[in-house]
């Protein structure tokens, strides 16, 4: 008899955890502090140049964050939250990218201004003395 009440208490103790698994799991709460921010990197991102100088990274920022959108559409937390992060990330990096590219140009740009105004010294007539 004792052995029967043993695993009936087993079972019992499975189930409550099993239940309080799941319990915890519809009691996450949306991501939407996540989402906010993530959306908030994308607009920024779009903002700064990114979708013509990093169009990689803005795209991956993109398809994350539909996808943190319809996970948190379809109630489910966690996903949605890990996808925020994800686009959030990315979103950040195609801002950085695109102000490298633009700061690699500007000072490639300035190299060829001083290279044409050393040759133009160079090439201006010496002054009569």
């Amino acid at each position: 008899m004792l052995m029967g009440l043993s695993n009936l208490a087993k079972g019992a103790s499975l189930c409550t955890a099993i239940a309080l698994c799941v319990a915890g799991c519809a009691t996450t709460p949306v991501p939407n502090e996540q989402l906010a921010v993530a959306k908030s990197s994308v607009q920024r991102a779009e903002a700064s140049g990114a979708p013509e100088l990093a169009p990689v990274e803005m795209s991956t920022a993109r398809q994350e964050l539909a996808s943190a959108e319809k996970a948190t559409a379809d109630g489910m937390a966690q996903p949605a939250r890990q996808w925020a992060e994800k686009a959030n990330v990315d979103a950040q990096l195609a801002e950085a990218t695109a102000q490298e590219r633009r700061s690699h140009k500007a000072a490639a740009e300035f190299d060829a201004s001083m290279a044409t105004l050393r040759q133009e010294t160079q090439r201006s007539p010496q002054p009569a003395q």
